[in-house]
């Protein structure tokens, strides 16, 4: 894999402006699914609520994190769906845009639309948390940070199925076994020590326990901080990268 196949060049962009806005009016006009992106981070709310309100500021972070790591699920659905059932990858990337652009345009007009319930929701969460300016920041760059992984792992798997009968069972079952089984909507604490590593390893674990470091809810030694930190940041560099080096060699047909 050369530097030139996966660092942008000056023409890695081309059409990036035109795809964002079409896929923005295509994602908008599906309100359901926007209605519904809410759903598991709403539950679980409710259920935190009833069962221990100690916990809701966890919760309300992991509803955040969550969220972004579920728009991954998004693009790679949409990315199937395009390619499998309308083959109209072909004729996007027949013209002049990049494939990189593909990739870009796609994952970020699915947040332009979806970054609304979730910014609905950080209000609510700043209500009830009362977050200071330096723990919303973080809570931001954390959650941006595990959009960009999310949505690269889901622009690559989507290129490995050839029937999208496979697609919803496996995406659903990627996301969310990623996104809440490990500390994500609990304290990270109450995940067994012995796996303290692995759980700092994966992004949406390992973001979520550096927010509840923030917060006062967790402790993170500084051995797990370093793991999470450099974990994070390592992982989603080399997903992004590698998205736009395979997003390049898939077009290509090599």
């Amino acid at each position: 894999m050369s530097t030139s196949e996966i660092v942008p060049s000056s023409r890695a962009f081309r059409g990036l402006g035109a795809f964002l806005w079409t896929e923005i009016l295509v994602q908008a006009h599906e309100g359901l699914a926007m209605a519904t992106s809410m759903l598991v981070q709403g539950v679980l709310l409710i259920f935190v609520w009833i069962l221990n309100p100690g916990l809701l500021g966890v919760a309300f972070v992991g509803s955040i994190i969550f969220s972004t790591f579920a728009m991954g699920q998004r693009v790679l659905n949409e990315a199937a769906y395009i390619r499998i059932d309308h083959k109209a990858n072909d004729l996007y990337l027949a013209g002049p845009m990049s494939p990189e652009a593909y990739f870009l345009g796609m994952s970020t007009g699915i947040l332009v639309v979806y970054i609304a319930p979730v910014i609905a929701l950080g209000a609510l969460a700043t209500a009830v948390v009362h977050f200071t300016l330096a723990q919303g920041l973080l809570l931001l760059a954390l959650a941006s940070i595990v959009w960009v992984f999310s949505a690269s792992v889901g622009y690559v798997f989507s290129t490995f199925f050839r029937d999208n009968r496979a697609i919803w069972a496996y995406s659903s079952l990627f996301f969310n076994v990623f996104g809440v089984l490990p500390p994500v909507f609990y304290p990270f604490d109450l995940f067994p020590t012995a796996l303290h590593p692995v759980a700092l390893l994966m992004p949406p674990s390992g973001a979520a326990a550096l927010a509840q470091m923030s917060l006062g809810i967790t402790h993170l030694t500084s051995g797990e901080l370093a793991l999470a930190v450099g974990g994070l940041l390592v992982e989603t560099t080399a997903v992004f990268l590698f998205a736009i080096y395979w997003a390049r060699r898939t077009v290509r047909g090599d």
